[in-house]
């Protein structure tokens, strides 16, 4: 029986938000199940465990966030070729409705290709992160579940058929490849047309993808520069500027922004999308509104903060 993707990564995504959404319900007797819960989200300035402590021994450094974007770099990248390389063969054929939605999914992979290349240059180039900063290793495993899933999630619909046209092709070039060489035509306006010939909707969404992208870069080296200078290492210290004059936590909610844009883009049709947001908004929601318990102390007048 052929695997349903759609509904792997649904169930998958699913399984992913319940337990925030369980613990959000205002239920005293899942008092206890929202700190337990708390204690796998918590990471960074908001969780210091001491190395004699329990929880210390499930935990990993915070500069480990390089492993899960060097993955969603190189599978990102592969999605993108071999999507592209699908709906290039269906572009020289008579599949005009099919070959447009693979186009689609191209288009957000193309996005997706931008995000992950700049969390993987700011991961390495623009964060110092503290010695002492460490995550749990339930959110450390969650990385590579999200950056799996993620990418997946924007041509599910065509990866089985992207793959094997992926593989056909390999083979006649194996079968090929004693024979004498030929040029390889690339008929680049195949690429170029579908991308002039963006919907509405997909203009919308890779404008909203644009404008999270550039605030989420924006506070990024705000947070960076905040520890150029190793005594600041393990000093909370505020930052100004840019969305941090409004939000508490802005590059989270520049993050939420971004797939949305990766929504609006899709035309909205596709459920896996909408509960790979839903993923985001309680994901990144439940860490901004932890992160913001160290804020308050330090900035009692803080701003408004995504809850």
């Amino acid at each position: 029986m052929e695997i349903s993707l759609d509904w792997v990564l649904g169930l998958a995504l699913v399984a992913g938000i319940s337990p925030i959404f369980l613990a959000l319900l205002p239920f005293s007797c899942l008092n206890s199940f929202h700190h337990f819960l708390l204690e796998f989200v918590m990471r960074g300035k908001i969780m210091q465990p001491s190395p004699s402590s329990p929880t210390h021994k499930f935990t990993v450094p915070q500069r480990f966030f390089l492993h899960f974007y060097l993955l969603a770099v190189v599978w990102t990248t592969f999605l993108l070729i071999i999507t592209c390389h699908y709906a290039h063969n269906l572009a020289l054929s008579t599949a005009d409705l099919i070959s447009h939605k693979v186009w689609l999914s191209v288009f957000m992979l193309l996005l997706m290709e931008a995000q992950v290349l700049r969390r993987l240059y700011e991961t390495v180039y623009v964060f110092n992160y503290s010695p002492s900063a460490r995550m749990h290793v339930v959110v450390y495993l969650g990385g590579f579940f999200f950056y799996t899933a993620a990418p997946l999630s924007l041509c599910h619909l065509y990866f089985f058929e992207a793959l094997r046209a992926a593989g056909n092709r390999g083979t006649e070039m194996n079968i090929s490849k004693n024979e004498e060489a030929s040029p390889v035509d690339i008929y680049w306006w195949y690429y170029i047309e579908p991308i002039v010939k963006l919907g509405w909707f997909q203009l919308a969404g890779a404008a909203i993808f644009s404008w999270g992208w550039v605030h989420q870069r924006r506070c990024h080296v705000i947070l960076g520069s905040l520890r150029k200078h190793r005594k600041q290492m393990d000093d909370y210290v505020i930052p100004y500027g840019d969305w941090f004059e409004m939000v508490s936590s802005p590059h989270y909610f520049a993050e939420m922004i971004i797939y949305l844009g990766l929504l609006v883009a899709s035309g909205g049709t596709d459920f896996t999308i909408w509960l790979l947001n839903l993923f985001v908004l309680r994901r990144k929601g439940g860490t901004c509104v932890s992160s913001r318990t160290i804020r308050v102390q330090e900035e009692p007048f803080c701003h408004f903060s995504i809850r």
